[in-house]
């Protein structure tokens, strides 16, 4: 009883904070006029107005999470309609069978539970009605139908209670899932590459080879890849084209004089202290050494990127500038006063000065200018190229007549060499049909392009002769790899009748209490699975990139059960493990009940309740 008495408290509380979180303009969601629900579970009513402000508060909810204002057909493409609208069929079927199995609470516990609640508190820290009145017509409630609320509640927590209480799981069941997970192994592994075997491996005979192609013909197959032709112009391609006098480019210079010339800078960090005092014990014990500045920094509730003033110049440091640029990297100095107040400093690098001529700085601006230029020629012959397409003109044509290059390339969705790199050519590509007529787009860089898709081709293998060298490389590898694995499960057998790696000439690396989770860098990708698929210690061997792994498995052992961290653990696991079957439960449970009783939604009524958020 002591344990369904306590989840039925819980179930109240939470009630009380899915309806008190977002109060405020509630009343927003009362709806006139004679509908008064939106289904039914049996003959228990989902009313209008519950479900409107569920879904008023689930749609704050998610804006919340994110930041940002939610529009109703937004909240619609995330399910949030659907997802109320099932929460209130699970809770009415839950109150449907309360009521029919005659569970509910009295008035006296209605009312224990109005006193306990701090929102309908007054001044005095106890209950005020005037408070509760209030609370309540924010809420767009009135004192009847919260009570009901309540009390509906409150029976739905003892029937669930009852539901869930009376299922934990064995703890044969925590204990083996901590066994799974807690079991340890260590194992001992070597590696064998080419050097390893007798003899070299031979070069394949053309009837190995054609064999081999064969069998791995789909590794020799290209993708679809989609024939298109394109006219293309970048302002790179008419960079030559374009000059640009001496008087532009000193203009340039003088207005960009910031850029190229800079005084000389600190990367500086700055604490502010409460006070004076506080700031100068702060710099003696950095200089006693009882302290350092990333532990004043922590002291004061502050992370290293809270202090981080970035690069200044003289001009922004104010009292501290001259302490500050005759420190070195590392140096604190202070206290000084700043705009926040007295603070420390600490100098983190250096910046000299930076001097760039107008000679030094011509090529730079001259590209600037340049690519500037040929950006706008490049915009002043779209409307030509447009209507010289619009005409009929080919791209072909369109390459003879204007500055525009003409390409082909055999397209797939890994291109990305020339423009294939530009991510709207790969839009354009993907999305192209045989029947499109060419038109202008816009490439990221401010040049243009239009394309033709000439063909989509199927996958289709590569023929033997053109891919004959990596055929052959492949073949030598897994030839290498096919020889090298059967020494090693030789070599395994005889690590199995008692000798060590080191008397077969290996070198053997030991792993000790690996879980089954954790990275094996050096070895496959299924090394743990095979490791712990072993019911007892014994060897395995592996084939790995060209080469050949021999496992030893040289224990196992089982978590210890009574240690202070795997008791932390079983906890954990039971509270999980019993939480899971809870929910499993009352799942099924409100499954049931929806299934005898029946559930009906009126969808006229749900469509009035969502014009009010549209």
């Amino acid at each position: 009883m002591a344990k369904g008495n306590s989840i039925s408290k819980t179930f109240v509380w939470i009630l009380m904070g899915l309806l008190f979180v977002g109060l405020a303009g509630f009343g927003a969601t009362n709806l006139s006029g004679t509908v008064r629900s939106v289904g039914a579970v049996g003959d228990t009513p989902i009313s209008v107005d519950d479900y409107a402000r569920a879904l008023q508060n689930e749609i704050r909810s998610a804006q919340a999470e994110t930041g940002q204002a939610l529009s109703f057909p937004q909240a619609q493409a995330l399910q949030i309609p659907q997802r109320v609208l099932g929460q209130l069929i699970t809770t009415t079927a839950i109150t449907h069978e309360a009521d029919e199995l005659g569970i509910s609470v009295g008035d006296e516990t209605v009312a224990r539970e109005l006193m306990d609640i701090s929102a309908f508190q007054g001044a005095s820290g106890r209950f005020d009605r005037d408070t509760y009145r209030f609370a309540l017509e924010n809420a767009g409630l009135n004192e009847a139908e919260f009570e009901q609320d309540l009390r509906e509640e409150t029976a739905r927590a003892l029937l669930q209670a009852a539901v869930v209480s009376g299922a934990p799981m064995p703890d044969t069941y925590v204990q083996t899932l901590l066994g799974f997970v807690g079991e340890t192994r260590a194992f001992t592994w070597a590696a064998l590459d080419d050097s390893a075997l007798e003899e070299p491996v031979p070069a394949p005979t053309e009837d190995e080879l054609t064999a081999f192609y064969q069998d791995n013909i789909a590794t020799y197959t290209l993708p679809e890849t989609r024939d298109i032709t394109y006219a293309w112009l970048t302002p790179d391609m008419l960079l030559d084209t374009v000059e640009v006098d001496e008087e532009t480019l000193r203009k340039a210079y003088d207005e960009q004089s910031d850029r190229f010339n800079q005084e000389e800078r600190r990367l500086v960090e700055r604490l502010v202290m409460a006070d004076t005092e506080a700031a100068e014990a702060a710099i003696a014990r950095i200089e006693s050494g009882e302290s350092d500045f990333e532990t004043e920094v922590s002291n004061r509730g502050l992370a290293l990127p809270d202090v981080d003033m970035g690069d200044v110049s003289r001009r922004d440091l104010g009292a501290a500038a001259e302490a500050v640029f005759a420190a070195e990297v590392e140096d604190v100095v202070g206290p000084f006063s700043s705009d926040l107040g007295p603070a420390i400093f600490r100098v983190n690098g250096i910046l000299p000065a930076q001097a760039t001529s107008f000679e030094e700085a011509q090529p730079i601006l001259r590209e600037q200018l340049a690519q500037d230029r040929a950006r706008r020629v490049i915009d002043s012959l779209i409307t030509d190229i447009d209507d010289l397409l619009a005409g009929g003109a080919t791209l072909e044509e369109l390459a003879k007549e204007t500055e525009m290059e003409l390409g082909q390339i055999n397209w797939t969705p890994q291109s990305d060499a020339d423009i294939a790199g530009y991510d709207s050519f790969r839009e354009a590509a993907a999305a192209a049909d045989t029947e499109d007529f060419p038109e202008v787009a816009a490439l990221g860089d401010g040049g243009i392009f239009a394309l033709r898709l000439n063909a989509v081709n199927p996958p289709s293998p590569q023929p033997l002769d053109e891919v004959r060298d990596r055929v052959a490389q492949d073949w030598t590898r897994a030839e290498t790899e096919k020889r090298l694995l059967a020494r090693a499960e030789a070599l395994a057998s005889d690590l199995g009748e008692g000798r060590t790696f080191e008397g077969l000439g290996l070198e053997p690396t030991m792993v000790t209490g690996q879980t089954r989770s954790g990275q094996l860098p050096n070895l496959p990708s299924n090394t743990l699975q095979e490791v712990f698929a072993l019911d007892a210690p014994g060897t395995l061997t592996l084939p790995h990139q060209g080469r050949a792994v021999i496992i030893r498995l040289d224990s196992i052992t089982a978590p210890d059960f009574d240690s202070a961290e795997n008791q932390v653990i079983l906890q954990a696991l039971e509270q999980q493990v019993d939480g899971s079957l809870a929910n499993d439960m009352f799942e099924a449970l409100a499954r049931d009940i929806q299934t005898r009783v029946g559930i009906s939604i009126d969808q006229q009524a749900l469509n009035a309740v969502h014009a009010n958020f549209q």
